[in-house]
């Protein structure tokens, strides 16, 4: 193990003075100082320093540390942080403790903010709570988008969640089916104040229903998406039907039309876009993607030598094919060996592998850690699992992309609303504009139905309307 640099020791040992830490525990504080420097030789470090301190904390955990020593450890940290921001506003940030905390999957385009002390400024009191496994307090409440799969006072309820949700992974539907459909499940509960679940009928769906309509006022595909979910409650769970469910309020939805780019609006976004955003946004736009299956692609999914993505894992499980645009060919080429480069240094550290779905690592030992299964948009961290006491790296989440591409839109000045959607509707109707007959946008899309596809006909005008002639003259 290497000792802390002279310079950083000294600069190190000012703060404690500084910040009044006890004479006793500055030995621990610089003992912490030296494992996290050598931890970070060790593992890549992420971009976040929170998610720094978090890994090392779990490692530290893991060798069987007490509470408290890691809460000086976590304290210890962020002094080295508030150091590290010092000396970057006193111009002397040295470039090897950049490099060092880059990620080998993205050069940084703009420099972190600062860890800011949890202990020190009240303002911000994150940091060493997440590090230590405590919630994470937002206004005073405590925040967690799985609240649905929690226990709660009904131990009746508790049951149906825990069947619904092993009904909808044995159907392999999408996580956020399963987090909707449990959460309009938990609010029915909540409305009908834990009444026991098999004495529910149809009138309690119609009262709830028509509660959401008037009271709440909530829009149509999200009345619709409630039925759906407390209808699968009742027909799968609880083996009750509503009956002919002609007294089921059901509300029409709106015909859709959906929001469109030109090609210099999609232009425009791309010049704000750095990488690797603007290459997904690219993938997008030139393939039609979804989101989710442009953040979950795998080296293996590229054959450049016929030019063809294939796309294994789409919506409702389905694959298709489309062609991988030439104008990005380079760009592709450059993330792959980006990838490959990261991927080495991950196997010089001994992590256990990508993550891998529908138990494909039990499956095939040696997948998680082969070059053709890693991520082509890999996030710069790597996920700590509980389970396994494991660190293995994720892709790129929907947030992480959502964020800069709001700038991009924001900065291009565009009047139209724009999501990561768009770009797919974009795809569809300039096909069309190019004379693509529905047929092929249907496949490249992958529509189970053309009556889906045929919605892209309203977004741009005819090509070919003419003067209204009779037959007999033409």
């Amino acid at each position: 193990m290497q000792p802390i640099p002279d310079e950083i020791l000294k600069l190190f040992n000012a703060v404690l003075e500084q910040r009044a830490v006890s004479s006793s525990l500055r030995d621990d504080y610089r003992k912490w100082l030296k494992y996290y420097l050598d931890f970070r030789v060790k593992y890549p470090p992420p971009d976040a320093k929170s998610e720094q301190v978090r890994l090392f904390i779990e490692k530290m955990r893991s060798k069987g540390r007490s509470g408290k020593s890691l809460y000086h450890a976590a304290h210890a940290l962020s002094l080295f942080f508030s150091l590290q921001a010092r000396k970057k506003q006193a111009g002397v940030h040295a470039e090897q403790v950049r490099a060092e905390l880059s990620s080998p999957f993205h050069k940084p385009i703009k420099t972190h903010p600062p860890l800011k002390l949890p202990l020190e400024r009240g303002e911000d009191a994150k940091v060493v709570p997440a590090v230590m496994n405590m919630p994470v307090q937002r206004g005073g409440r405590k925040y967690n988008e799985w609240w649905c799969m929690e226990k709660t006072k009904s131990p009746e309820w508790d049951e149906v969640i825990d069947k619904l949700a092993g009904e909808i992974k044995t159907r392999h539907y999408s996580r956020k089916t399963l987090k909707a459909y449990a959460d309009w499940c938990r609010k029915f509960q909540m409305y009908l104040k834990n009444k026991t679940p098999d004495a529910l009928g149809a009138t309690d769906v119609k009262a709830y229903l028509t509660y959401l309509a008037v009271t709440c006022k909530v829009s149509a595909s999200t009345q619709n998406q409630a039925f759906n979910a407390i209808l699968f409650l009742f027909r799968h769970i609880l083996k009750k039907d509503f009956g002919d469910q002609k007294d089921v309020p059901r509300a029409k939805r709106s015909s859709y039309i959906p929001m469109v780019l030109s090609r210099n609006e999609v232009n425009a976004v791309l010049r704000h876009l750095a990488h690797p955003y603007e290459l997904v946004v690219k993938l997008l736009y030139g393939c039609g993607l979804r989101l989710f299956e442009c953040l979950k692609l795998r080296v293996q999914n590229f054959n450049f030598d016929e030019g063809v993505l294939t796309v294994m894992d789409g919506k409702g499980k389905k694959a298709r094919t489309v062609p991988i645009p030439q104008s990005i060919m380079q760009e592709l080429l450059a993330q792959l060996e980006r990838v490959k480069e990261a991927h080495d240094e991950d196997l010089k550290t001994g992590y256990a592998g990508v993550l891998l779905e529908d138990s494909l690592d039990k499956k095939y030992r040696n997948a998680a850690k082969d070059y053709i299964w890693q991520w082509l948009f890999p996030q710069q961290n790597l996920t700590f699992i509980p389970e396994t006491r494991e660190l293995r790296r994720f892709h790129l989440s929907d947030k992480d992309v959502q964020a800069p591409l709001y700038e991009a839109v924001r900065k291009a000045k565009l009047t139209k609303r724009v999501t990561s959607h768009t770009f797919r509707h974009s795809f569809a109707t300039h096909l069309l504009q190019a004379n693509y007959d529905l047929r092929t946008i249907q496949e490249m899309l992958g529509h189970a139905d053309i009556r889906t596809t045929m919605i892209y006909t309203h977004c741009v005008p005819s090509k070919t309307m003419k003067e209204r002639k009779s037959p007999l003259d033409f």
